[in-house]
């Protein structure tokens, strides 16, 4: 058996510090090449360890990603900043485990024309889910997928006017303890807009066939529904760990990586239609990847400075989606390539910043 070479960028993450769990407990099968830290130290052994702040990083993260001896690379960080060594993993051969979603909401025309068969493995939840659910499918079967969210902790509290929820309320959420941008994204649901343009890309399903089910239980993690009626889910306990070594040791199986689910403790699942009124950002979402590149790249840059902004407490809650709607409609420009990605995602962060200030709490 080959024991592949990992590195990961975002490894003080939550899914990089799972990564590591699982690199750990299956050291026949993995080792750890490279890491890449955010903020945070790096406290264990690698060949590369680069902190992401500091000068010349970049220049750093781009060898380690292509270096001949590594072998897989997962992303689980960086935002925007990690579609640049994606591109240069996957030019280089290498497979690609992608936790980050705004690589592919950026630029996901230009990400999956460099993609090989089986090079690129999906770690969110929601898209192993359906990856899985897809193994062994003609795409033609596909009728429509659909990707189950929590509802966050605003869905099942309508009498809340969500214009004015506070910074505690909306990182409170019901079910996952997760990082604040993310936290938020699941308040508003935008977190779901992304996914539904990652989906788009990744399984090659056209926008109209991706849809959103409201799913509180969180254990039908989602579903494909093929063309004769029949409705394909992968479902279990939470636990991002699954996906992590899934991505990992594709083709295989990591024998015992997680618990087993007592279907009968879990009890009544919940499946509910989305409420675009009260959540519109996942409309958003769809519209801007419908109009097409460099939209996405302008609604993803837009809700991450919008997030900022609201955990700096500089705008209401309900100006998140308010500012990223402006901004896709706002952006004037065009194109697929990587500097005109890259510029639109710098026009939105300037954008929202300067209506922001405009804005009065």
């Amino acid at each position: 058996m080959i024991r592949k070479q990992v590195a990961i960028l975002g490894a003080t993450g939550s899914i990089g510090r799972q990564a590591l769990e699982v690199i750990d407990r299956y050291p026949d099968r993995f080792g750890v090449f490279g890491l890449v830290s955010g903020s945070r130290p790096l406290d264990r052994p690698a060949r590369f360890r680069v902190r992401a702040q500091e000068p010349g990083s970049e220049q750093a993260v781009l060898e380690m990603v292509t270096h001949p001896e590594c072998d897989v690379v997962l992303v689980a960080g960086g935002g925007a900043r990690a579609l640049a060594p994606t591109l240069a993993a996957l030019d280089a051969g290498k497979e690609v485990a992608l936790a980050t979603k705004e690589v592919l909401v950026m630029a996901g025309e230009l990400v999956m024309a460099r993609v090989g068969p089986g090079q690129l493995r999906p770690v969110d939840s929601e898209h192993s889910a359906i990856w899985q659910c897809l193994w062994g499918e003609d795409p033609a079967r596909v009728r429509r997928l659909l990707l189950t969210a929590s509802g966050g902790p605003f869905w099942g509290r309508p009498e809340l006017d969500l214009r004015s929820v506070t910074r505690e309320q909306a990182l409170d959420h019901p079910r996952w303890s997760m990082g604040p941008k993310i936290t938020i994204d699941s308040a508003t649901l935008m977190n779901k807009g992304l996914e539904l343009i990652e989906a788009h890309h990744l399984f090659r399903i056209p926008l109209d066939r991706v849809e959103v089910l409201v799913h509180p239980q969180s254990v039908v993690h989602s579903l494909v529904e093929l063309v004769d009626g029949s409705l394909k889910a992968q479902l279990g306990n939470p636990d991002m760990r699954l996906p992590i070594g899934l991505a990992l040791a594709h083709p295989d199986r990591l024998p015992g990586l997680v618990p087993s689910t007592a279907l009968e403790t879990l009890g009544p699942l919940e499946f509910h239609s989305l409420d675009g009124a009260r959540f519109p950002a996942v409309a958003l979402a769809r519209e801007a990847a419908r109009l097409g590149p460099p939209l996405p790249a302008v609604l993803n840059a837009a809700n991450e400075e919008a997030v900022a902004l609201f955990l700096a407490g500089r705008i209401r809650f309900g100006e998140i989606v308010e500012l990223v709607a402006a901004a896709v409609a706002g952006y004037r420009g065009g194109g697929d390539s990587l500097d005109r990605i890259l510029a639109a995602d710098a026009w939105a962060r300037e954008e929202v910043a300067a209506k922001a200030g405009n804005l009065r709490l």
